[in-house]
Protein backbone atom coordinates (compact mmCIF):
# COMPACT_ATOMS: atom_id res chain seq x y z
CA UNK A 1 0.00 0.00 0.00
CA UNK A 2 1.34 3.80 -0.65
CA UNK A 3 2.16 5.98 1.77
CA UNK A 4 -0.43 9.01 2.66
CA UNK A 5 0.19 12.59 3.77
CA UNK A 6 -1.84 14.82 5.26
CA UNK A 7 -1.08 18.03 3.50
CA UNK A 8 -2.45 21.51 5.35
CA UNK A 9 -3.01 24.48 2.68
CA UNK A 10 -2.86 27.81 3.51
CA UNK A 11 -3.38 29.77 0.49
CA UNK A 12 -3.44 32.99 2.35
CA UNK A 13 -3.98 36.66 0.82
CA UNK A 14 -3.40 38.23 -2.45
CA UNK A 15 -1.83 36.05 -5.34
CA UNK A 16 -1.12 33.24 -2.49
CA UNK A 17 -3.92 31.39 -3.34
CA UNK A 18 -2.93 31.19 -7.16
CA UNK A 19 0.93 30.41 -6.56
CA UNK A 20 -0.48 27.43 -3.93
CA UNK A 21 -2.75 25.55 -6.10
CA UNK A 22 -0.01 25.32 -8.77
CA UNK A 23 2.19 24.05 -6.28
CA UNK A 24 0.02 21.12 -5.38
CA UNK A 25 -0.48 20.70 -8.89
CA UNK A 26 3.06 19.48 -9.25
CA UNK A 27 3.13 17.99 -5.76
CA UNK A 28 0.31 15.75 -7.42
CA UNK A 29 1.83 14.92 -10.41
CA UNK A 30 4.95 13.77 -8.25
CA UNK A 31 2.95 11.57 -5.96
CA UNK A 32 1.03 9.76 -9.19
CA UNK A 33 4.50 8.95 -10.58
CA UNK A 34 6.39 7.76 -7.28
CA UNK A 35 3.28 6.48 -5.69
CA UNK A 36 1.89 7.78 -2.97
CA UNK A 37 -0.42 10.10 -2.04
CA UNK A 38 -1.79 13.78 -0.66
CA UNK A 39 -4.64 14.38 1.37
CA UNK A 40 -5.26 17.73 0.99
CA UNK A 41 -7.06 20.07 2.95
CA UNK A 42 -7.44 24.08 2.56
CA UNK A 43 -7.48 26.82 5.61
CA UNK A 44 -8.73 30.00 4.85
CA UNK A 45 -6.94 31.98 7.62
CA UNK A 46 -5.60 34.99 6.09
CA UNK A 47 -6.74 38.68 5.23
CA UNK A 48 -10.15 37.91 4.38
CA UNK A 49 -10.65 36.27 7.29
CA UNK A 50 -9.89 38.33 9.38
CA UNK A 51 -11.94 41.33 7.86
CA UNK A 52 -14.73 39.47 8.20
CA UNK A 53 -14.40 37.81 11.62
CA UNK A 54 -11.64 39.92 13.57
CA UNK A 55 -9.83 37.08 14.27
CA UNK A 56 -6.40 36.47 13.43
CA UNK A 57 -6.17 33.05 13.80
CA UNK A 58 -8.04 30.41 16.08
CA UNK A 59 -6.82 29.28 19.48
CA UNK A 60 -7.41 25.72 17.95
CA UNK A 61 -5.25 26.75 14.74
CA UNK A 62 -1.65 25.44 15.92
CA UNK A 63 -3.55 21.82 17.51
CA UNK A 64 -5.04 21.41 14.32
CA UNK A 65 -2.16 21.80 11.87
CA UNK A 66 -0.21 19.40 14.28
CA UNK A 67 -2.13 16.38 12.84
CA UNK A 68 -0.51 17.50 9.57
CA UNK A 69 2.41 15.63 8.13
CA UNK A 70 3.35 19.26 6.56
CA UNK A 71 2.13 22.34 5.71
CA UNK A 72 2.20 24.50 2.53
CA UNK A 73 1.78 28.34 2.45
CA UNK A 74 1.08 31.31 0.33
CA UNK A 75 0.99 34.03 0.76
CA UNK A 76 0.07 36.38 4.05
CA UNK A 77 -0.50 40.41 3.14
CA UNK A 78 -3.83 42.08 2.89
CA UNK A 79 -3.97 45.65 1.44
CA UNK A 80 -6.47 46.53 3.50
CA UNK A 81 -5.12 45.06 6.71
CA UNK A 82 -2.47 46.97 8.65
CA UNK A 83 1.30 45.61 8.22
CA UNK A 84 2.68 43.57 11.18
CA UNK A 85 -1.40 42.29 11.93
CA UNK A 86 -1.12 39.26 9.79
CA UNK A 87 2.81 38.71 9.68
CA UNK A 88 2.73 38.65 13.61
CA UNK A 89 -0.79 36.62 13.85
CA UNK A 90 -0.19 34.08 11.92
CA UNK A 91 3.55 33.52 10.68
CA UNK A 92 5.13 34.36 13.90
CA UNK A 93 2.24 32.87 15.88
CA UNK A 94 2.47 29.95 13.82
CA UNK A 95 6.57 29.60 14.18
CA UNK A 96 6.72 29.83 17.16
CA UNK A 97 3.58 27.64 18.54
CA UNK A 98 4.67 24.55 16.35
CA UNK A 99 8.33 25.47 17.39
CA UNK A 100 9.79 25.60 13.74
CA UNK A 101 13.12 26.74 14.97
CA UNK A 102 14.69 26.64 11.38
CA UNK A 103 14.03 28.37 8.16
CA UNK A 104 15.41 26.69 5.43
CA UNK A 105 16.65 29.21 2.54
CA UNK A 106 18.28 27.36 -0.85
CA UNK A 107 19.93 29.90 -2.93
CA UNK A 108 19.81 28.56 -5.91
CA UNK A 109 20.75 29.62 -9.56
CA UNK A 110 18.80 27.82 -11.42
CA UNK A 111 19.55 27.88 -15.40
CA UNK A 112 18.37 30.52 -17.28
CA UNK A 113 17.74 32.45 -14.89
CA UNK A 114 19.36 36.26 -14.79
CA UNK A 115 21.42 36.63 -11.88
CA UNK A 116 22.59 40.74 -11.34
CA UNK A 117 26.03 39.31 -10.44
CA UNK A 118 28.31 39.41 -13.50
CA UNK A 119 30.06 36.30 -14.29
CA UNK A 120 28.24 34.46 -12.15
CA UNK A 121 25.86 30.91 -13.11
CA UNK A 122 24.75 28.21 -11.34
CA UNK A 123 28.12 26.29 -10.09
CA UNK A 124 28.74 29.10 -8.11
CA UNK A 125 25.55 30.42 -6.34
CA UNK A 126 24.18 27.20 -5.09
CA UNK A 127 24.14 27.54 -0.85
CA UNK A 128 22.09 26.90 1.87
CA UNK A 129 20.86 29.49 4.59
CA UNK A 130 20.24 27.80 8.09
CA UNK A 131 18.57 31.03 9.91
CA UNK A 132 17.22 30.21 13.80
CA UNK A 133 13.82 31.02 13.56
CA UNK A 134 12.58 31.58 17.23
CA UNK A 135 14.46 33.66 19.34
CA UNK A 136 16.25 36.99 19.17
CA UNK A 137 14.33 40.59 18.66
CA UNK A 138 11.45 38.58 17.16
CA UNK A 139 10.72 37.00 20.99
CA UNK A 140 9.36 40.88 21.35
CA UNK A 141 10.77 41.25 24.65
CA UNK A 142 10.58 45.18 25.26
CA UNK A 143 8.42 48.33 25.44
CA UNK A 144 7.60 52.07 25.01
CA UNK A 145 7.26 54.13 27.77
CA UNK A 146 6.45 57.91 27.65
CA UNK A 147 4.74 57.15 23.35
CA UNK A 148 4.62 60.33 21.48
CA UNK A 149 6.38 62.75 23.71
CA UNK A 150 10.27 64.12 23.29
CA UNK A 151 11.37 61.61 26.25
CA UNK A 152 9.85 58.53 24.30
CA UNK A 153 12.16 55.78 24.99
CA UNK A 154 11.92 52.37 22.56
CA UNK A 155 13.61 49.19 23.66
CA UNK A 156 13.63 45.62 22.22
CA UNK A 157 15.76 43.08 23.52
CA UNK A 158 17.60 40.34 21.44
CA UNK A 159 17.23 36.95 23.92
CA UNK A 160 18.97 33.85 22.96
CA UNK A 161 18.80 30.43 24.48
CA UNK A 162 21.82 28.30 24.52
CA UNK A 163 19.30 25.40 23.61
CA UNK A 164 18.55 27.64 20.80
CA UNK A 165 21.48 28.51 19.82
CA UNK A 166 22.52 24.94 19.90
CA UNK A 167 19.92 22.91 17.93
CA UNK A 168 20.61 25.68 14.83
CA UNK A 169 24.03 25.09 14.76
CA UNK A 170 23.57 21.47 15.02
CA UNK A 171 21.17 21.75 12.12
CA UNK A 172 23.44 23.50 9.98
CA UNK A 173 26.20 20.76 10.47
CA UNK A 174 24.35 18.13 9.71
CA UNK A 175 22.71 19.52 6.59
CA UNK A 176 26.26 20.06 5.67
CA UNK A 177 27.40 17.00 6.29
CA UNK A 178 24.55 15.42 4.21
CA UNK A 179 25.53 17.84 1.05
CA UNK A 180 28.89 16.47 0.77
CA UNK A 181 27.79 13.21 0.64
CA UNK A 182 25.56 12.19 -3.33
CA UNK A 183 22.03 12.23 -3.69
CA UNK A 184 20.55 10.49 -6.39
CA UNK A 185 19.33 13.66 -8.21
CA UNK A 186 22.31 14.84 -8.78
CA UNK A 187 24.29 12.18 -10.78
CA UNK A 188 27.35 12.30 -8.58
CA UNK A 189 29.31 8.86 -7.37
CA UNK A 190 30.06 8.44 -3.74
CA UNK A 191 33.00 9.76 -3.97
CA UNK A 192 31.79 13.19 -5.19
CA UNK A 193 30.66 16.01 -3.23
CA UNK A 194 27.55 17.78 -3.84
CA UNK A 195 27.85 20.54 -6.41
CA UNK A 196 31.52 20.72 -6.02
CA UNK A 197 31.05 21.43 -2.02
CA UNK A 198 33.36 19.88 0.78
CA UNK A 199 31.39 20.44 3.58
CA UNK A 200 31.78 24.01 5.26
CA UNK A 201 29.36 25.90 7.72
CA UNK A 202 30.07 29.70 8.04
CA UNK A 203 28.69 31.03 10.98
CA UNK A 204 27.45 34.57 10.36
CA UNK A 205 27.38 37.31 13.01
CA UNK A 206 28.68 40.09 14.55
CA UNK A 207 31.01 39.42 17.47
CA UNK A 208 32.73 42.68 17.68
CA UNK A 209 29.85 44.86 18.71
CA UNK A 210 26.92 42.12 19.20
CA UNK A 211 29.48 40.91 21.88
CA UNK A 212 27.06 38.85 24.12
CA UNK A 213 24.68 37.23 21.79
CA UNK A 214 27.12 36.34 19.29
CA UNK A 215 29.83 35.14 21.81
CA UNK A 216 27.50 32.84 22.84
CA UNK A 217 27.00 31.87 18.65
CA UNK A 218 30.77 31.31 18.34
CA UNK A 219 31.57 29.15 21.60
CA UNK A 220 28.77 27.34 20.87
CA UNK A 221 29.43 26.76 16.88
CA UNK A 222 33.49 25.94 17.71
CA UNK A 223 33.06 23.37 20.69
CA UNK A 224 30.09 21.41 18.79
CA UNK A 225 32.11 21.53 15.26
CA UNK A 226 35.15 20.43 17.14
CA UNK A 227 33.31 17.24 19.56
CA UNK A 228 31.07 16.05 16.95
CA UNK A 229 31.48 16.95 13.47
CA UNK A 230 35.22 17.26 12.83
CA UNK A 231 35.15 16.56 9.09
CA UNK A 232 33.07 19.54 8.39
CA UNK A 233 35.05 22.98 8.00
CA UNK A 234 34.51 25.90 9.74
CA UNK A 235 34.11 29.48 8.39
CA UNK A 236 33.02 32.92 10.56
CA UNK A 237 31.98 36.48 8.86
CA UNK A 238 30.57 39.46 10.28
CA UNK A 239 27.07 39.78 8.62
CA UNK A 240 28.33 43.23 6.86
CA UNK A 241 31.40 41.08 4.99
CA UNK A 242 28.76 38.40 4.14
CA UNK A 243 26.56 40.58 2.38
CA UNK A 244 29.59 41.63 0.26
CA UNK A 245 31.17 38.28 0.29
CA UNK A 246 27.64 37.71 -1.10
CA UNK A 247 27.68 39.81 -4.04
CA UNK A 248 32.09 39.22 -5.20
CA UNK A 249 32.00 35.51 -4.16
CA UNK A 250 28.97 33.25 -3.67
CA UNK A 251 30.84 30.46 -4.60
CA UNK A 252 32.52 30.51 -0.75
CA UNK A 253 29.62 29.96 0.64
CA UNK A 254 28.00 26.19 1.51
CA UNK A 255 26.00 25.95 4.35
CA UNK A 256 25.80 29.73 7.03
CA UNK A 257 24.26 29.61 9.89
CA UNK A 258 22.71 32.74 11.76
CA UNK A 259 20.37 33.75 13.90
CA UNK A 260 17.20 35.36 13.52
CA UNK A 261 17.26 38.70 12.69
CA UNK A 262 20.49 38.63 10.35
CA UNK A 263 19.19 35.48 8.47
CA UNK A 264 15.69 37.62 7.84
CA UNK A 265 18.27 40.27 6.32
CA UNK A 266 20.81 37.84 4.59
CA UNK A 267 18.16 35.49 2.50
CA UNK A 268 16.30 38.33 1.06
CA UNK A 269 20.29 39.46 -0.68
CA UNK A 270 20.40 35.52 -1.63
CA UNK A 271 17.00 36.03 -3.16
CA UNK A 272 18.24 38.87 -5.11
CA UNK A 273 21.80 37.05 -6.64
CA UNK A 274 19.19 33.61 -7.39
CA UNK A 275 17.27 36.02 -9.61
CA UNK A 276 14.85 37.34 -7.78
CA UNK A 277 11.40 36.75 -5.41
CA UNK A 278 9.78 34.67 -8.36
CA UNK A 279 12.28 31.75 -7.77
CA UNK A 280 12.80 31.86 -4.21
CA UNK A 281 11.43 28.97 -1.67
CA UNK A 282 11.80 28.24 2.09
CA UNK A 283 10.90 26.15 4.97
CA UNK A 284 9.87 26.99 8.57
CA UNK A 285 11.35 23.64 10.01
CA UNK A 286 10.75 21.62 13.37
CA UNK A 287 12.24 18.03 13.02
CA UNK A 288 10.50 16.62 15.08
CA UNK A 289 7.30 17.94 14.07
CA UNK A 290 5.05 19.59 11.38
CA UNK A 291 7.20 22.07 8.84
CA UNK A 292 5.60 24.92 6.82
CA UNK A 293 6.74 25.51 3.13
CA UNK A 294 6.26 28.69 1.54
CA UNK A 295 7.69 30.99 -1.90
CA UNK A 296 9.69 34.01 -0.21
CA UNK A 297 7.52 37.06 -2.15
CA UNK A 298 4.94 38.61 -0.51
CA UNK A 299 1.30 38.48 -1.82
CA UNK A 300 1.74 41.03 -4.74
CA UNK A 301 -2.04 42.23 -4.79
CA UNK A 302 -2.07 43.95 -7.76
CA UNK A 303 -1.76 40.96 -9.38
CA UNK A 304 -4.40 39.05 -7.94
CA UNK A 305 -6.51 37.39 -10.33
CA UNK A 306 -4.47 37.94 -13.38
CA UNK A 307 -3.03 34.95 -13.69
CA UNK A 308 0.50 36.16 -14.40
CA UNK A 309 2.32 35.92 -11.33
CA UNK A 310 5.26 33.55 -11.51
CA UNK A 311 4.52 30.16 -9.51
CA UNK A 312 7.80 28.68 -9.81
CA UNK A 313 8.60 29.61 -5.88
CA UNK A 314 5.78 28.25 -4.60
CA UNK A 315 6.58 25.02 -7.01
CA UNK A 316 9.95 25.11 -5.01
CA UNK A 317 8.55 24.97 -1.65
CA UNK A 318 6.17 22.52 -2.39
CA UNK A 319 9.87 20.24 -3.95
CA UNK A 320 11.08 20.75 -0.31
CA UNK A 321 8.55 19.85 1.24
CA UNK A 322 8.07 16.40 -0.26
CA UNK A 323 11.95 15.94 0.35
CA UNK A 324 11.86 16.99 3.65
CA UNK A 325 8.86 14.33 4.14
CA UNK A 326 11.12 11.61 2.57
CA UNK A 327 10.21 12.28 -1.00
CA UNK A 328 13.53 12.51 -1.91
CA UNK A 329 13.00 11.33 -5.60
CA UNK A 330 10.16 13.44 -5.65
CA UNK A 331 11.49 16.34 -4.79
CA UNK A 332 14.53 15.75 -7.31
CA UNK A 333 11.89 15.45 -9.66
CA UNK A 334 10.53 18.72 -9.38
CA UNK A 335 14.06 20.79 -9.35
CA UNK A 336 14.75 18.86 -12.29
CA UNK A 337 11.08 19.83 -13.61
CA UNK A 338 11.89 23.52 -12.88
CA UNK A 339 15.87 23.49 -14.24
CA UNK A 340 14.08 22.24 -17.24
CA UNK A 341 11.54 25.35 -17.57
CA UNK A 342 13.67 28.10 -16.69
CA UNK A 343 16.42 26.88 -18.83
CA UNK A 344 14.03 26.25 -22.54
CA UNK A 345 10.89 27.77 -21.12
CA UNK A 346 10.58 30.74 -19.23
CA UNK A 347 11.46 34.60 -20.94
CA UNK A 348 11.76 36.12 -17.54
CA UNK A 349 10.86 35.33 -13.76
CA UNK A 350 8.85 39.11 -13.47
CA UNK A 351 5.18 38.62 -13.40
CA UNK A 352 3.16 39.45 -16.54
CA UNK A 353 6.69 38.61 -18.60
CA UNK A 354 7.08 35.03 -18.55
CA UNK A 355 5.93 33.98 -21.71
CA UNK A 356 3.49 32.04 -20.11
CA UNK A 357 0.49 32.41 -17.81
CA UNK A 358 0.55 31.48 -14.47
CA UNK A 359 -1.62 28.35 -14.81
CA UNK A 360 0.88 27.64 -17.89
CA UNK A 361 3.52 27.49 -16.07
CA UNK A 362 2.28 25.07 -13.24
CA UNK A 363 1.49 22.92 -16.42
CA UNK A 364 4.84 22.91 -17.95
CA UNK A 365 6.55 21.84 -14.37
CA UNK A 366 4.06 18.99 -13.84
CA UNK A 367 3.97 17.90 -17.56
CA UNK A 368 8.07 17.30 -17.36
CA UNK A 369 7.38 15.22 -14.30
CA UNK A 370 4.49 13.09 -15.59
Amino acid sequence: MSKSYKIAVIGGDGTGPEVAREAVKVMEAAAAKFAFKLELEDFDYGGDRYLKTGEVLPDSAADELRQFDAILLGAIGHPDVKPGILEKGILLRLRFELDQYINLRPVKLFPGVETPIRNKGPEEIDFVVVRENTEDLYCGIGGISHKGTAAEVAVQSSMYTRMGVERALRYAFEYARNRRHARPWRGLSADDTAAGKTGQVTLVGKTNVLTYVYDLWERAFHEIGEADYPDIKRDYNHVDACCMWFVKNPEWYDVIVTGNMFGDIITDLGAMIQGGMGIAAGGNINPDGVSMFEPIGGSAPKYTNKNVINPLAAVCAGGMLLETLGEIEAGAAIEQAVRDVTGTKLQSMAAGRMGYSTTEVGDLVAERIS
